[in-house]
């Protein structure tokens, strides 16, 4: 049972990782490109909506900082 979770794992963090490398080149053709992508719209957005959520959206930033810092 270990062992399958731990493959799990291996693949939630690969796919991850991978996810993280597709962001990071959207923000770069994005900035490049004049945002053809729309990613850095998408991520002002994002960033938008944790403003407008107040202490709540406070909250879930900090939790979310603290489990990709975790990683």
């Amino acid at each position: 049972m270990k062992k399958v979770l731990s493959t799990v794992s291996d693949w939630i963090a690969t796919i991850t990782d991978f996810l993280k490398g597709i962001i990071i080149l959207g923000v770069v053709i994005g900035i490049l490109f004049d945002d053809y992508f729309g990613v850095i719209a998408g991520i002002g957005k994002l960033m938008g909506e944790f403003g407008q959520s107040g202490l709540a959206g406070l909250v879930a930033l900090v939790l979310v900082v603290a489990w990709y810092k975790k990683q």
